[in-house]
Formats: C-alpha cells, sequence, structure tokens
C-alpha cells in the first residue's frame, strides 16, 4: 500500500494499526528534510476479517450473520418508530429460533439418535463398542444403561455446544468489539442523533455493549432451556402415561412449568430491548445477563437429575418425539418471515426507493435465506449420523419425518436454481455479444483483435452479474419458503417419509419421493461437508479468499443486533480507529487530509467521516475507487447507505471524488441524484487502459477489474486535484512529533494520504 520496503508502524497494534515509510516517520517535527508530496498512511485491518485457518470454523455460524444482516436491510423511512421497532424485533425472534433450531438438532444428534435410538437397540450399539457401557444389554445393564440416565449424559453435547458459543461470543466481544468510539463535547448525544442523515453517525452506533450482552443471555439460557426441555420432558411424559410414582410425575410438572416461565423470561429480554444508538450505551443490566444463563443453567441440572430417576419398565423404543419440535420451529420461522416481509413493505411504501433491492423486501428475503442454511446444516448433520449409527438402514428409526421431508425439498431447489443459472448464462452470453459493438467504439483507432474485444467484452458482462444477485435471492428465498411449506404439511399430515407417503400412488411418484428423500439426504451431507472445506481452502487459496471475501466483508461489517453469536464485527474496532486518527491529526497539527479507501475500505472510510464533528469533517477529503457504497450497500442497506445519506455526505465533506470502471463487479458509481452525480463520480475509467500495443504499453496490459485502481494515471489526477483543493486555506500546523502535515521546507501539505484497505 504504501510502496516502500521499509515501513514503521505508528500507531495501532497485531490486529490492526497504521503504518507510515519509514522516510516519513517524523515528518512533522522535521519537515525541512523529507520528500516533496503528501504523507501517506496505511490503516491494516486484514487481521480483524482473516487471520489464521481456524477462523473458517466461524463460517459454521454463517446462518447467524446472514440474519444479523436481514436486520441491517430495513427499508429507508422518516418517523415511523413503531414500525421499525417491530422490524427490529421480528428479525431478533428470527435469530432466537436459529438458536433453538440448532440446539434442537445437537439434541437430536446426541440424545435422539446416540442415546435413545442406538445405545437402546442391540444390533446398532453391537456395531460401536464405544456405546457398549450405554447399552441395556451390555453385562446385565449398567448404570448407565437406564434411558434417563443415557439421555442426561448425551446432553452434556448440546450443552457443552451452548458454553463454546457464549465462550465465543464473550471473547471475540472483549478482542474485537470493546473498543468505544471517539465522544464529542462540543454537541449533546440528543442533538448529534437527530442531526445525524444516517445511524451510522450516531454516537452509540458502533458500541452495542448492551443490547448484545442481553441477547448473548437470552440466546444461552433459550440454549439452555432446550436441552433441559429435551431431557426433562422425555421423563414427564413417561411418568405421566406409565402411571408411577406420584412424586415423579408431580416434579415432571413442575419442571415443565419451571421451563415454560424460563421461555417467557427469554422472550421478554429478547422483546424488551432493541439497539440504543442516541447514545454511548455502556450500562449493563447485570440481573438479566448474570442471573438468566444461571437460572436456565439450574433448570439444566435439574432435569438431568429428575431425568436420571430410576424408572422401572421405561425403555427406549421409537424416537423421542422431535417431529413437534422441528415443525414448530419451521413453522414459526415461516410465520416470522412473511411477519417481516409486511412490515418491511409497509415501510417502503412510505418513502419509495426506486434503487432498493426488491421493492425493500431484502431483509426478509435474507431472512428467509437465514433459516434456510439452518434447516439444511442441522438436517445434514442429523442425516449423516443417522446414516453412520445404522449401517444397515433398518436397526433404528433414524431422524425425524420432519428433517426427512426437508431433505426431500433439496433437489427440486437445487433444480430450480439450475435452471435460473442457466438463465442468467444465456442473457451474459447475449450481454457479451452487444458489449462488442461498445468495445469497438471505447478504441476507435485501435487495430480490431476478436479474441481481444471478446474477452474484454466477456469481462464486463460478467462484472454485471452482481445487479443480478436480487433476482436470485427472491428466487430462492420465494422457493424456500413455498417448498418448506410444503415439507411442513406432508411432515404434520403424516407420520411416513415422502417415499412411504406415496406407496400408494403411482409407482412414479413413489420412486421419484424416494429418490429426492435419498438425493437430498446426500446433499445436505456433502454440502455440508464442502462448505466447511471451502472455508478452510479460502485460507489458503487467494482466488477462493477473494470469492468468499465479499460476502464476509460485508456479513462481518454490520454489529450484531440480531444474533449474539454471529461473527465478530470487525467495524466497530475499524470505525473508532480512523475516527480517533483523524480526528487526533486534525487537532493536533491543525492540517487536511484526504482518506483513500478501495472497495470495502471506502465503506469505512465513509463510516469514519460520518463519527467525526462536522468541523473536522470539512477538513476532510474523499477519495474513494472501486467502491460498493451505492452498487451495495446502497440498494441492500437503504436506511443506512441511501441516497439521503450519501448525499448528507457529500455536502458535509469537504470534497469527494469517486472512481470505477465497468468490468468491476464490486465497485460503481455513487449515483447521487440531480445534478451532484457528477461532482463525485467520474466517468468510468478505461480498463484495459490500451486496447492494443503502444508505446507506454509495449505489451499488452491486462484487464484489472476490481483491482489495482492506483496504477491507473486517473488516480493520480484526481488525488492531486482534492490535495490541491484542501491545500489553500490550511494555517500552518503546530510543530509535533510523529504527525503528518506539514508539506516541503516547512509549508503546509495539508493532506495525509490514508487508506482503508
Amino acid at each position: 500500500m504504501l510502496n516502500d520496503p521499509r515501513t514503521v508502524r505508528i500507531t495501532g497494534d497485531d490486529t490492526a494499526a497504521v503504518f507510515r515509510r519509514a522516510d516519513d516517520v517524523d515528518a512533522e517535527s522535521d519537515p525541512g528534510t523529507r520528500r516533496d508530496g503528501p504523507v501517506p498512511e496505511a490503516y491494516v485491518w486484514c487481521n480483524l476479517t482473516s487471520g489464521n485457518g481456524s477462523r473458517a470454523l466461524w463460517l459454521l455460524l454463517l446462518p447467524f450473520m446472514v440474519a444479523n444482516l436481514a436486520h441491517w436491510m430495513r427499508p429507508n423511512t422518516h418517523g415511523h418508530s413503531r414500525t421499525v421497532r417491530l422490524y427490529g424485533l421480528l428479525v431478533r425472534l428470527a435469530g432466537l429460533s436459529l438458536t433453538v433450531l440448532l440446539v434442537a438438532a445437537a439434541c437430536e444428534v446426541a440424545l435422539d439418535l446416540t442415546a435413545w435410538q442406538c445405545a437402546g437397540t442391540s444390533a446398532c450399539a453391537g456395531r460401536h463398542s464405544w456405546l457398549g457401557f450405554l447399552s441395556p444389554e451390555a453385562s446385565d445393564g449398567g448404570w448407565w444403561s437406564l434411558p434417563g440416565r443415557r439421555l442426561a449424559l448425551a446432553a452434556l453435547v448440546p450443552a457443552a455446544l451452548t458454553g463454546l458459543l457464549w465462550y465465543l461470543s464473550r471473547r471475540t466481544w472483549s478482542e474485537y468489539e470493546s473498543q468505544q468510539p471517539m465522544t464529542r463535547a462540543a454537541e449533546s448525544e440528543e442533538d448529534i442523533a437527530d442531526s445525524a442523515p444516517t445511524a451510522l453517525g450516531r454516537p452509540g452506533f458502533w458500541y452495542g455493549r448492551r443490547l448484545v450482552a442481553r441477547l448473548r443471555a437470552a440466546h444461552t439460557a433459550a440454549a439452555l432451556l432446550t436441552v433441559a426441555a429435551a431431557v426433562g420432558t422425555s421423563a414427564a411424559r413417561f411418568d405421566r402415561a406409565s402411571g408411577g410414582s406420584a412424586t415423579l410425575d408431580t416434579a415432571g410438572r413442575l419442571l415443565e412449568a419451571a421451563l415454560v416461565a424460563g421461555a417467557a423470561a427469554v422472550l421478554w429480554v429478547v422483546c424488551r430491548r432493541g439497539r440504543s444508538e442516541r447514545h454511548l450505551d455502556s450500562e449493563l443490566d447485570r440481573n438479566v445477563v448474570r442471573g438468566l444463563p444461571l437460572a436456565a443453567l439450574v433448570l439444566l441440572a435439574l432435569s438431568l437429575l429428575y431425568a436420571g430417576w430410576e424408572r422401572p419398565g421405561w425403555e427406549s423404543s421409537g424416537r423421542l418425539p422431535g417431529d413437534a419440535t422441528f415443525g414448530g420451529i419451521v413453522l414459526g420461522q415461516g410465520l416470522l418471515v412473511i411477519a417481516l416481509a409486511v412490515v418491511a413493505h409497509l415501510l417502503h411504501r412510505t418513502r419509495p426507493d426506486p434503487r432498493a433491492v426488491m421493492h425493500g423486501l431484502g431483509g426478509p428475503a435474507v431472512a428467509m435465506l437465514a433459516c434456510a442454511l439452518g434447516g439444511v446444516m442441522s438436517g445434514g448433520v442429523a442425516q449423516r449420523v443417522a446414516d453412520w449409527l445404522d449401517g444397515t438402514g433398518t436397526s433404528i428409526p433414524g431422524p425425524p419425518v420432519m428433517l426427512t421431508w426437508q431433505a426431500s425439498a433439496i433437489p427440486p431447489l437445487l433444480l430450480l436454481l439450475l435452471v435460473l443459472c442457466a438463465e442468467l448464462a444465456r442473457r451474459t452470453w447475449l450481454l457479451a455479444r452487444a458489449e462488442r459493438a461498445a468495445v469497438e467504439r471505447d478504441h476507435p483507432h485501435e487495430v480490431g483483435d476478436p479474441g481481444r474485444t471478446r474477452r474484454i467484452a466477456t469481462v464486463r458482462a460478467m462484472a454485471r452479474l452482481t445487479d443480478r444477485a436480487p433476482l436470485i435471492v427472491a428466487v430462492t428465498s420465494t422457493a424456500t419458503l413455498l417448498l418448506g411449506a410444503g415439507a411442513l404439511v406432508g411432515a404434520l399430515t403424516t407420520d411416513e417419509t415422502p417415499g412411504e407417503a406415496a406407496g400408494g400412488s403411482y409407482a412414479f411418484v413413489h420412486g421419484a419421493a424416494q429418490t429426492a428423500e435419498a438425493l437430498g439426504s446426500w446433499l445436505i451431507g456433502f454440502g455440508f461437508i464442502l462448505f466447511v472445506t471451502w472455508g478452510r481452502r479460502a485460507y489458503k487459496d487467494p482466488s477462493a479468499r477473494r470469492t468468499i471475501g465479499i460476502l464476509w466483508d460485508v456479513g462481518t461489517f454490520w454489529p450484531r443486533a440480531a444474533h449474539p453469536f454471529a461473527p465478530p464485527c470487525y467495524a466497530e474496532r475499524a470505525v473508532p480507529d480512523l475516527t480517533w486518527r483523524i480526528a487526533t491529526w486534525t487537532r493536533v497539527t491543525g492540517g487536511r487530509l484526504v482518506i483513500s479507501g478501495h472497495s470495502q475500505g471506502s465503506v469505512l472510510a465513509a463510516a469514519a467521516a460520518w463519527q467525526l464533528e462536522p468541523s473536522v469533517r470539512k477538513r476532510v477529503g474523499l477519495l474513494t475507487y472501486g467502491s460498493p457504497l451505492e452498487r451495495l450497500y446502497g440498494r441492500w442497506f437503504p436506511a443506512h447507505f441511501g441516497p439521503d445519506a450519501l448525499g448528507s455526505l457529500h455536502q458535509e465533506v469537504d470534497c469527494w471524488r469517486n472512481l470505477y470502471r465497468v468490468t468491476d463487479p464490486i465497485g460503481g458509481p455513487v449515483r447521487l441524484p440531480g445534478d451532484r452525480g457528477p461532482e463525485v463520480d467520474r466517468e468510468a475509467l478505461k480498463d484495459p487502459l490500451a486496447y492494443g500495443r503502444t508505446e507506454l504499453l509495449p505489451l499488452p496490459a491486462p484487464i484489472l477489474g476490481h483491482s489495482e485502481y492506483q496504477a491507473d494515471p486517473a488516480f493520480v489526477e484526481e488525488r492531486q486535484r482534492l490535495l490541491a483543493r484542501l491545500r489553500p486555506d490550511v494555517p500552518a500546523p503546530r510543530r509535533t512529533a510523529r504527525e503528518d502535515g506539514p508539506g516541503p521546507e516547512g509549508e503546509p501539505q495539508g493532506s495525509s494520504g490514508k487508506s482503508s484497505a
């Protein structure tokens, strides 16, 4: 970034830091000895989003991250605070359902398939020696062979998973998101919040400690209560049905009532409070944060003791009642998504944005995808574990029918996506043919080369596939909702798998149902394994890292507002870093600077500019290139990066220029409304720089796409214009150590090339 092998860290740590060239370290204290030109600084934040290969395991939290994205995709609106709060509440409830689904799937694997079905069946337990001490037929039945004790022991697995999620959420908050933003003494927090054109400029936006702590407590308690219910209700059901001990029956009813009360407390905590962005919300609801998980842990311990009590005549047969649980989760998620779509439509109607994806329904569609990802991952694990335990396929009943019906819906969904991809490929091919004429018009005096023309046109057409993403998401989410509803109806109306339910129909239907069931089961398991291995490969293969990095950078940019177990938000460290550096440098030196941001760095640059005081913001120029500010963020997150927000940013900073290419699949123009667009957007840069061989470029110039904007002469030209505009009114900076500012021979340069990429 600094184009110099000798660099020095000015401030920061091993996670994120600001660097300078070694020759520019003391530019402020001794301006006469340094060369002409601005003092460039580089803010490096890559360790916040990447690192060692173990972080590929964060991909397992993808459903939580996608649900969190849905929170920030709210349509733009003015007023209607109650409807806005209802939107956030529905997303938080959808996130809570994902936690319950994940832990319920872990309970299905550990309690139902392993401890109840396989360990309780001699044929299955005989194939797995490590289950011998749990089998009732081993050594005339050991102490752990009783069904309740087997369930109590197996419950430690989902309980440990819950503890791991709690630990990761708490640790990542301390390491990545605990940086407090800079306070603004000149204005009250309420005045700042009211005058901010976007929530990203509010004092508490990048510090959600209170909400994350509350949600972490609620989700941890919900997970522990799910485990307690899986263990305790199974024993209570037997006590009621067998007519055994009145004491155990009473204890079971009291335990179930306590579990219901705990679930109500969790819902109250999730519904009671959302994000507080108007001020720095540093307080903690300690009674909730500590008391709720502790109470749930006590109920889990009581459930384990209650289930482990000896009950004559209790034997494990069939399945645990998981169909009702998974069916209820799927039904609840579907209703939440439908309600969220209604609320989003009402908000979009109040202030229609023609550029917003899916007419404001992007949030509900993404929430549906999060629920589908959770279902696929949980169902895939259950199906594969069942196949591994039951080698013959006849010794144990297997997972709940609901999961089997969900698996049978996977092949139709994949077939639909295949048809959609084929149609997009056809349109891209037609667009590439049409682009050939445009390429020839852009290079009228060049010697024609059909092969090179075709390559340039193809890259241009492929770059526009990004704009087709809303269509893919809309089709996928709608099909997922309909197929999920069909699977739910099939599971609730029959106690049979799809193949068995079609047995009385035509042979063709029966065969198709069995094929879809088997193929869907294998596809879920294969997709789960491929998902993990691809994530691991992303940390070794640069091309795979770039592909995954687009979604990952967008997903982890946003604070954890809907799900506390989502991967950590790097911007809660990066934005305060940039804000502190810019504000302290301008205050100490009295100088001005240019923030230069590429790709996701341009988003961080805009977010940091919104957090500055107005007087400091006027001393800042923006140079963005390859920027997704409008093309991705403005369309998918209209409430925060819509036309009003970007327009206000243009007015409040001193100057702003944006560079883009038509071959870039990520960056694009800012598209400010009215006549302000050309003030920010330069017309699309040439890519490649030369069609054929020239005296300056004797070898064929590469098609750069999203990379190497700084190599384009237009970049240097625009940067010089910004520096020249900032320079005239800059007072001479005071002499300080290790700060950039003055130009050659003591004259104020007034700019600092800070890169956020």
